[in-house]
């Protein structure tokens, strides 16, 4: 992915909690058929030494898991908030952007059909988004009716995604100065919409960062 500098970021820790709060990525494979790629979300663990791993699974009816454990390595576009600027918010004559955040993670992947090796990771994502601590009714997977519980994971083979290599982009604003960058914020929660309101709030905190 090309980074200009200025939006380039390598602090694990922010890289970390993108992931965590990006949940749904794009898995990306190459191998005899080509290109493949699949929308799924993903869960940020720790490997046994501390290494990041992608967890996630792919409907058994989709071939793209076969090529992964054909090529043995992959990558995982996340991408975050984004939203469209436009040069009428500036205080000078300019062209129209985009703002973003984007992670991608490369790596090497294993495929895991068997239901016990498989179901930590489902635990896991299920835990993330309906927590213990969240009030009743919520879905908790070793709650689940054993027989649904069986019927279900046959259909599906999880991945994990080691990763060794790590690309983190936000654009987010940061070449105009505080009045621009301001007047930005100020338009995009003017907006209404989640992904503006979401990229305004993104840029303040990058901003608090700083």
């Amino acid at each position: 992915m090309y980074v200009p500098p200025r939006y380039r970021v390598t602090d694990d820790a922010v890289i970390d909690e993108f992931l965590r709060a990006n949940g749904f990525g794009t898995l990306v494979s190459h191998g005899r058929d080509g290109l493949m790629a699949t929308h799924v979300p993903v869960e940020l663990l720790a490997g046994p030494g501390g290494e990041r791993v992608l967890c996630g699974h792919v409907a058994k009816a989709n071939a793209q898991w076969r090529q992964l454990e054909e090529a043995g390595e992959a990558m995982i576009v996340v991408l975050g908030p984004h939203a469209y600027v436009s040069p009428t918010w500036y205080d000078h004559p300019n062209v129209p952007t985009w703002n973003y955040q984007a992670v991608h993670a490369y790596g090497t992947v294993r495929v895991i059909q068997d239901p016990e090796g498989l179901a930590p990771d489902l635990r896991a994502l299920a835990r993330h988004y309906e927590p213990p601590t969240r009030p009743e009714p919520r879905f908790d997977f070793d709650t689940m009716p054993a027989d649904l519980r069986a019927a279900e994971m046959k259909g599906i083979v999880g991945f994990e995604l080691r990763v060794t290599r790590v690309e983190a982009a936000f654009k987010l604003s940061q070449n105009r100065h505080d009045g621009d960058r301001a007047r930005i914020m100020a338009e995009l929660r003017a907006r209404g919409d989640d992904a503006s309101r979401s990229v305004a709030e993104a840029m303040a905190a990058w901003r608090a960062r700083r």
